[in-house]
């Protein structure tokens, strides 16, 4: 706990704590008031709609700017007091995101029909929807573009706000849609919401306009697409893979069961996906800068088992009120139609608890760039995710997909401990043994 209050006192991420926590708070709020706008206007049945879409919006939106995100925030922060390597970094990504996009936007457009009829069961034809998609996501290529200079920049208190600012205007925009529209509207602001907030990151790229010059296509860098290429393969196969997968859970449970069981099993995901904001917040924030500075066995152990010991207890027990007070938050989040959701927490909890307690480990794919590792690991899950659903399903109905991701967890942390099982239970090597009886000397 002491290397976690040390790190917030020194980590200037983590010195706008208050605005991050502000920024959580303000998603959850809005992620309720459009969760029960969908739950009174539209039901359970257009929940499960929404969710294939906004799978597939995620994964449109990722491969349009080819996953580079993390890549480019990297660099920019690099070389941000050099001004030829940063133009190569800038100019390369901005192209490259450009020449994506496009494509990804007319292929869309113009094959709005046949992705609809993926994603969309039958007699639901929203190739219109698709085809708003793709005029949008030129704006949120934009924007993701903006983030990274900002980000990187060390912008993060305008970071925060833009998110903030962004999180409102985008409720609005669906509460409103939803309104007047029901689930067209609802569908229309799955796609477009994200883009409508470059209008107000652009004030952010106005202060930093001195920067535009810098992007010219004869900039752009082989050297740089080999570097962005690993954080881009990375980042593009869970955003892919993993939407698609679920997609295909969905339409199972639509097929099999029923749409208002889909529906139900949507409700569940975005119910989980608001109290793991908390802990991944932190995760991301502490685990990943931590993880990369560490160059040794010992401090990566010591940091595994204390976020273990300090972090996961609490977590644990907050999993256990939100059990405890299912049915209020049923209740409060949805309406009384969604009632059967309450049966769906217990697995879903179970496999959220199992999820981050391999999640934490897991980091060090990223911080450590261990590329077959990290995809290897992430097929298997997404493999056993697909089968196990499939199967549990079958046998207990909707509950099967909850039962399918606390078994899909448990099987992916055992592989996990078993590639970290000498870092994690090993003998230490002998200099860190050595450095370690230096340590306790000194503080004897």
């Amino acid at each position: 706990m002491k290397r976690i209050i040390n790190f917030i006192n020194d980590n200037v991420l983590i010195k706008v704590a208050s605005l991050n926590s502000a920024s959580v708070i303000t998603k959850i709020i809005t992620g309720f008031l459009t969760s029960k706008a969908i739950a009174i206007f539209i039901g359970p049945e257009g929940l499960a709609l929404i969710g294939n879409l906004r799978n597939l919006v995620s994964s449109i939106q990722s491969f349009a700017v080819l996953g580079m995100y993390s890549g480019v925030v990297k660099y920019i922060a690099e070389f941000k007091n050099n001004t030829v390597e940063l133009t190569k970094t800038l100019s390369t990504s901005f192209y490259l995101g450009f020449i994506s996009t496009i494509l990804v936007s007319f292929i869309c457009y113009y094959n709005a029909e046949y992705i609809n009829t993926l994603i969309f069961p039958t007699y639901n034809d929203y190739a219109y929807v698709i085809r708003v998609l793709a005029i949008a996501l030129p704006f949120y290529s934009m924007n993701m573009f903006a983030f990274s200079i900002m980000n990187g920049f060390s912008k993060y208190k305008m970071l925060l706000i833009i998110n903030i600012i962004g999180q409102i205007l985008g409720a609005s925009i669906t509460l409103i849609l939803i309104y007047q529209n029901r689930i067209d509207g609802a569908l229309i602001s799955v796609v477009i919401s994200e883009s409508i907030i470059f209008l107000i990151t652009f004030v952010g790229v106005i202060n930093q306009r001195s920067l535009i010059p810098l992007i010219k296509s004869s900039q752009v860098s082989s050297k740089y697409i080999k570097f962005l290429g690993s954080y881009s393969t990375m980042a593009l196969f869970s955003a892919i893979v993993l939407p698609i997968v679920a997609i295909s859970i969905r339409n199972y449970i639509i097929d099999n069961i029923g749409y208002k069981d889909a529906g139900f099993w949507e409700a569940m995901v975005r119910i989980s996906k608001y109290y793991l904001m908390f802990v991944s917040s932190l995760m991301s924030l502490y685990i990943l800068p931590r993880f990369s500075e560490i160059d040794n066995v010992k401090e990566f152990r010591e940091e595994v088992f204390g976020f273990y010991k300090t972090i996961v207890p609490v977590f644990g027990l907050g999993l256990l009120v939100i059990f405890l007070l299912r049915r209020f938050i049923v209740a409060i989040v949805f309406t009384e139609e969604f009632k059967p959701v309450e049966d769906l927490f217990l697995w879903q909890l179970l496999g959220d608890f199992v999820k981050v307690l391999s999640i934490i480990i897991s980091y060090q794919f990223l911080a450590k760039k261990m590329f077959w590792h990290y995809i290897i690991t992430e097929a298997f899950s997404v493999l056993i995710l697909y089968l196990t659903s499939m199967y549990f399903i079958d046998l207990y109905g909707v509950k099967g997909a909850t039962i399918a991701h606390f078994v899909t967890y448990v099987m992916y942390y055992g592989i996990i401990l078993l590639i970290f099982s000498t870092s994690l239970f090993g003998v230490l090597p002998e200099n860190e043994i050595a450095v370690e009886e230096e340590d306790e000397e000194k503080k004897d």
